[in-house]
């Protein structure tokens, strides 16, 4: 199919799924006409059934523009060219912020719903790569191998070198990104848009997550570029954000390294409409707050969390606080947590969540020191389980969607061969894979080598459930143990609870 035919069908599509409306198809036509440097279109418009989604007629024009010279046959030139292209079909920011406003005047469910939907049709949500994610449930965790972020082809790395780098935007998080063409390194954003929201008495923009780990994953970010910070005005801004979008629940990655997320640079906070494994957590140890508008409870979760339920928002923010400032400065010898050395080590992972008038903040205590004998943290997955999950421990993997790297799934296949007696397990440790020997002869040694393919699955996920529980358990301050749980309530009852 030529390059006009793809573009009357791109057309049709952004037509269909009202991206653009009849009287703007001429001027939409000329951009992707400019951007494919053709000086006429098709004969005829396009009169068949659209794809689900952008991305067959988005690959096609980016075949022939490699073909015509435009771009190079790289996967990051192709991406770049892509949202160029989208960008010509995607509503502008004025019309984005107009049709969300009118709608959240009806409900906010109703404008980011279609705020979402929106995002996903015009390609900025990679909704093709991210449908190619393996995701399963097992031991009380949601578990997804990530391989919608495609890995970096080694030409574009070689390309990025040679151009020297622009300091704009100042990061992927900064509210100029919307409409920027992008460069090596750094992706194009012109089929990107924002929401301006007022939080905490200023202004702050939502946006969702190009490569969504979970329903409406969405962020929300200052306008400001500056470090993330765990504050009295932090909480503030949780609270508004709820208040306004109540079937959101609104979280923050911690505010240090190790137990921190990946853009400490930009403060921002993580969101969406997904109930998570630690949402269903059950208490274990109910507890009595002196502030009796307050109930709270230990829950039975293997990372250190306080749940905070009440009424009043003040009295939660208020609680809070006290909280995250005891604990900032608590050393608990016993348990191994010292708040400082040659710096501070303590801090919390804050989630809140609105059901009718009942405010739920969850508070997740959180440690980032270091030894000898776990350099990556103390708090953090240890070494026996890196070859499954070696990445810090953010908000997201701390409710229970563990997010594991792309490079396990061809991996795990080999280790399922093991199981079905396909392979033998290789004797010599430098080989390929090598990192799952020994947990693989574990397995086999458990399980044999004679099972089906599909035993093997099964053994494989529980597996890998069983490795996840154990991230999580190694990443928490208090263990779930006597002496663990002991020492969690001796923390609390210094911030004015008691089991």
């Amino acid at each position: 199919m030529s390059a006009a035919f793809q573009i009357e069908k791109m057309l049709a599509f952004a037509l269909s799924n009202k991206l653009i409306e009849k009287e703007d198809a001429a001027y939409a036509r000329n951009r992707l006409l400019e951007i494919m440097n053709m000086d006429a279109p098709a004969d005829e418009t396009y009169a068949g059934e659209v794809p689900e989604t952008l991305t067959p007629m988005l690959d096609a024009l980016c075949t022939e523009a490699v073909d015509k010279g435009l771009i190079r046959d790289s996967l990051e030139s192709r991406d770049l060219f892509s949202e160029k292209l989208a960008g010509a079909i995607t509503p502008s920011p004025y019309e984005t912020r107009a049709r969300f406003n009118a709608l959240y005047e009806e409900s906010p469910e109703k404008a980011t719903g279609w705020f979402y939907e929106m995002c996903r049709k015009t390609n900025y949500i990679k909704v093709d790569r991210i449908s190619k994610n393996a995701k399963f449930e097992e031991g009380g965790l949601d578990i997804t191998i990530n391989l919608s972020k495609p890995e970096k082809d080694p030409r574009d790395i070689a390309n990025a070198l040679k151009v020297k780098s622009a300091a704009y935007p100042k990061c992927m998080l900064c509210i100029e990104n919307p409409g920027y063409q992008g460069r090596p390194g750094f992706p194009a954003r012109q089929n990107h848009r924002m929401i301006p929201v007022q939080i905490g008495g200023e202004s702050w923009h939502m946006q969702y997550s190009p490569y969504l780990y979970y329903n409406e994953h969405s962020i929300v970010l200052s306008d400001e570029h500056r470090p993330m910070a765990i504050t009295e005005s932090g909480f503030n801004r949780l609270f508004d954000f709820v208040e306004k979008f109540p079937h959101y629940f609104l979280g923050s990655n911690a505010d240090l390294p190790i137990v921190g997320g990946s853009i400490l640079t930009h403060d921002h906070f993580q969101g969406g409409n997904y109930v998570f494994p630690m949402d269903k957590a059950k208490d274990e140890i109910a507890l009595s707050c002196e502030d009796d508008k307050i109930k709270a409870a230990i829950i039975d979760w293997p990372m250190s969390a306080v749940r905070l339920l009440s009424e009043d928002r003040s009295a939660l923010i208020s609680r809070a606080m006290v909280i995250l400032n005891a604990w900032r400065a608590y050393t608990d010898e016993e348990n191994d947590i010292y708040a400082e050395t040659d710096q501070k080590h303590n801090t919390i992972t804050p989630i809140l969540r609105k059901s009718g008038k009942v405010w739920r903040l969850d508070l997740v205590l959180r440690n980032n020191r270091t030894s000898q004998e776990h350099p990556l943290g103390i708090f953090h997955p240890h070494a026996d389980l890196h070859h499954i999950k070696k990445e810090n421990i953010g908000l997201i993997e701390v409710m229970g969607l563990m997010i594991l790297p792309g490079r396990l799934l061809k991996e795990l296949d080999e280790v399922k061969k093991y199981l079905t007696g396909e392979k033998e397990i290789p004797t010599d440790e430098t080989a390929p894979g090598s990192a799952h020997f020994a947990w693989a002869r574990e397995l086999v040694s458990e399980f044999g080598s004679g099972n089906t393919k599909e035993e093997a699955d099964r053994i494989i996920k529980k597996g890998v459930a069983k490795k996840c529980n154990r991230v999580l358990a190694d990443a928490g301050v208090y263990k779930q143990t006597d002496k663990g749980r002991k020492g969690f309530v001796k923390f609390l009852e210094t911030v004015g609870f008691k089991a």
